[in-house]
């Protein structure tokens, strides 16, 4: 008796999981969406074509030695299929583009590689202790403070 109710929690948390779940819905839209393109497929499109060959397309049949080759059926299931792959490709190619919109804004700014000097403003590498161009030491607390802003003859 234990054993079937460990299977029954394991099989509990292997059914509720996110990805199985997503899966199951995954299969349901596509079994309702595939029903979609089968009606556009004999009811809108294997019409159209039929004009061309003056006949439906799912009539279509090669006749060899008494057995009937329907290769309008065939037809028209190539044509669900590529028009399913299409649209599913369109489909996966919209949602990147919008994780990928929301992976840019996720994005970091560059770590600084390099800061000014708060005495002479030169640009230095930013574990610089000791300016290369006036030779000014830098101490603990002008190194860990961020760029100071530069001064202008607006601000004096």
């Amino acid at each position: 008796m234990k054993t079937l109710k460990k299977f029954m929690s394991e099989f509990k948390e292997f059914a509720l999981r996110g990805n199985v779940m997503d899966l199951a819905i995954g299969v349901i839209i596509g079994a309702a969406f595939q029903s979609i393109i089968n009606s556009l497929v004999n009811d809108v499109l294997s019409p159209l074509i039929g004009l061309v060959a003056q006949t439906d397309l799912s009539y279509l049949v090669l006749n060899i030695n008494d057995v009937d080759v329907k290769y309008g059926s065939f037809l028209t299931a190539v044509i669900n299929f590529i028009i399913m792959v299409f649209v599913i490709f369109l489909l996966v190619k919209g949602m990147n583009a919008l994780s990928s919109l929301g992976r840019r804004k996720e994005e970091e700014k560059p770590v600084p590689t390099t800061k000014k000097c708060p005495f002479c403003l030169s640009e230095i590498d930013i574990q610089a202790t000791r300016c290369p161009h006036c030779t000014s030491e830098l101490t603990e607390a002008e190194i860990s403070k961020p760029d100071a802003p530069e001064l202008t003859d607006e601000v004096l």
